[in-house]
């Protein structure tokens, strides 16, 4: 009998050993890498459609990844990189001076930012709209409401990227007029201008310019980019935005598309940066119709001479 009863306690003791060695080993934290684990991103609303299509190249190639991205608001984005949970954001500029100084004295280390490619705030317009070619001091009083005569639709009232962009770029402290109108974001920017003839909207270029996305493909008859005054031209030019003409700064609203990284370690957020910013991401911003930052694939010429081997 008491030998059973040691017997007992023995196996209690050996099991209360297992359940600890378990829950253990359920408590060891798992640290992301490039080929595998989870990250929460906040991405500017304007950057969605290539951001997208970054992930899912990048999760295509990494099977055991999830990057869970958040699309809204650039001043939302910052807020959010102050979370422990964002790892890293994608908005239209870098961090200022006091931002890093903030930084550094909460994480003990500098974040990282950099340009990824250049995007183009891009003018729209209803395809029987009567005008789409514009001067800039015509777009200014447009948004200062000095001209009532268009209705102007933006990705939001304020704290976008676009809205901030068109504040420091054509209004110069102006605020903005009454008809300027703020939508849900750029998808509610584009639907607004496809239906109503005298609108005028402002969007990221990689919501209307890659005729490969079907969705895209869709509003080909209904909307249409306008093209406006090339400041820096000796001539009288006007350009619609493609990458020619983000290239060679003949299309005026012209931005960078940056990546704001706070890690520091090799995890996740690392191999996504490093994705976005080599042959494949560049040539994923290249096929939306931006223009990469990182990578130069213009076509070279060469002086090739065939040896007469006879």
């Amino acid at each position: 009998m008491a030998g059973r009863k040691v017997h007992f306690a023995v196996t209690a003791i050996l099991w209360l050993l297992i359940a600890a060695c378990s829950s253990n080993r359920q408590k060891k934290p798992v640290y992301d890498t490039p080929q595998q684990g989870t990250i929460h991103i906040s991405v500017d609303e304007s950057f969605k459609p290539v951001i997208s299509e970054q992930i899912k190249v990048y999760e295509s190639s990494n099977p055991q990844t999830k990057i869970v991205a958040e699309y809204k608001s650039e001043a939302d984005c910052l807020r959010d990189l102050q979370q422990d949970s964002t790892r890293m954001v994608i908005i239209a500029r870098g961090l200022k001076k006091t931002e890093e100084d903030f930084y550094v004295s909460k994480l003990s280390y500098h974040p990282r930012f950099d340009v990824l490619a250049f995007d183009a705030v891009t003018v729209i317009v209803n395809s029987n709209g009567q005008d789409s070619v514009f001067t800039l001091q015509q777009l200014k009083n447009y948004l200062n409401g000095k001209d009532s005569s268009k209705t102007i639709v933006l990705d939001g009232k304020n704290a976008t990227s676009t809205v901030r962009f068109l504040q420091d770029s054509i209004l110069r402290g102006e605020s903005f007029g009454k008809t300027v109108m703020a939508a849900q974001g750029s998808r509610q920017v584009v639907d607004f201008v496809a239906n109503n003839t005298n609108a005028i909207g402002f969007v990221g270029s990689s919501w209307v310019g890659n005729e490969q996305d079907p969705e895209q493909e869709m509003y080909k008859n209904k909307i249409r980019m306008a093209l406006l005054e090339c400041k820096s031209c000796e001539k009288d030019i006007f350009a619609k935005p493609s990458q020619a003409t983000i290239t060679y700064s003949q299309y005026p609203l012209v931005r960078p598309l940056y990546y704001v990284l706070k890690e520091n370690a090799l995890g996740l957020g690392t191999g996504f940066m490093n994705f976005m910013s080599l042959e494949r991401g560049q040539l994923i911003f290249r096929r939306a119709y931006l223009v990469p930052a990182k990578m130069y694939f213009g076509v070279r010429t060469s002086d090739i001479k065939e040896e007469n081997t006879d």
